[in-house]
């Protein structure tokens, strides 16, 4: 026993503050990013000593936090939730000089606030800036319903806090490469455009087609014929696709046939997170292997008997 507590306490008797646990080291170690899991190992692992009362005028928000808007809707349900059953699950942070920093539970904290709480249950664990900035990233990418730009500025801070290739980042996030590729893009749009799609006045398929165009005057004409006259995503890529042809070979007098179902394509493949091919009246899915097959059925909802 003696050995035991010489092995949790500093030489000076004082207790050593426990790290981040091994949940945490796994995430950062894995091949795969799952917030979820992590999250669970975190609070498993846990003894119900180490959950402590913080209030909420203690807390901050993580300053890597990638979520600006918060539905004001989905906190209201989710603090008279909060009101009838208290939080189902405490927020993890880190102590700062003043107080303590949110790593994971911002919607929680905010809620309960709404719900007229002082305090809420948390687990403290050491975290360093990098750390801090992924599971805040990994929160929002695998649990919240982030905007398009919001969510492409996660991608970017995480590729580049993890020096990953598009292609490994969306190996790790379990994303289609054209998936990271497509959102990455939407960071090369103009400011107001960008706030455009952050307030839902121009939709992420839009701004996809627009990211492709390379003359920013023509963007901004687009967005405001997009906003004011609704035209749809097809008839954006018509347009974008003559002016295109156009840009680039100016004697050319025919108009490249395209697949009309390229935007279905697009959509699918983002969602699947594999490629899907549309023609002669079929539709297409790939699969690397077993375990990608059954990932693809268990989207779809279909059970296949043994």
């Amino acid at each position: 026993m003696k050995e035991m507590e010489n092995n949790n306490t500093t030489e000076s008797g004082i207790p050593k503050r426990r790290a981040l646990g091994r949940g945490l080291e796994e995430l950062f170690n894995s091949e795969v990013l799952d917030y979820n899991t992590v999250e669970e190992k975190i609070v498993s692992n846990s003894s119900k000593d180490e959950i402590t009362m913080v209030k909420i005028k203690d807390l901050r928000s993580n300053p890597y936090q990638p979520r600006k808007n918060f539905d004001q809707q989905a906190l209201e349900e989710l603090a008279s939730s909060i009101k009838e059953h208290g939080v189902f699950q405490p927020i993890i942070v880190k102590k700062s000089i003043k107080g303590y920093e949110i790593i994971a539970g911002e919607r929680r904290v905010k809620a309960s606030e709404l719900a007229g709480l002082e305090e809420v249950p948390a687990i403290i664990r050491d975290f360093n800036d990098t750390q801090m900035m992924e599971i805040a990233l990994l929160e929002n990418l695998q649990r919240e319903n982030l905007s398009a730009i919001e969510e492409a500025t996660a991608y970017k801070k995480l590729q580049e806090t993890l020096s990953l290739t598009q292609e490994e980042l969306a190996k790790r996030l379990g994303k289609s490469r054209s998936h990271i590729t497509n959102m990455l893009g939407l960071l090369t749009l103009p400011e107001d455009i960008q706030n455009e799609v952050n307030n839902k006045l121009i939709s992420m398929g839009h701004a996809r087609v627009l990211s492709k165009l390379e003359n920013i005057n023509q963007q901004e004409e687009l967005a405001k014929k997009i906003i004011e006259e609704g035209i749809s995503v097809r008839k954006l890529e018509e347009i974008s696709q003559e002016n295109d042809v156009v840009k680039t070979n100016p004697q050319k007098s025919k108009i490249k046939v395209q697949n009309e179902y390229s935007y279905l394509q697009e959509e699918l493949s983002e969602k699947l997170g594999t490629k899907v091919t549309i023609k002669k009246n079929k539709i297409e899915i790939s699969f690397v292997n077993e375990n990608d097959l059954n990932r693809l059925l268990e989207y779809m909802n279909i059970e296949v008997g043994k």
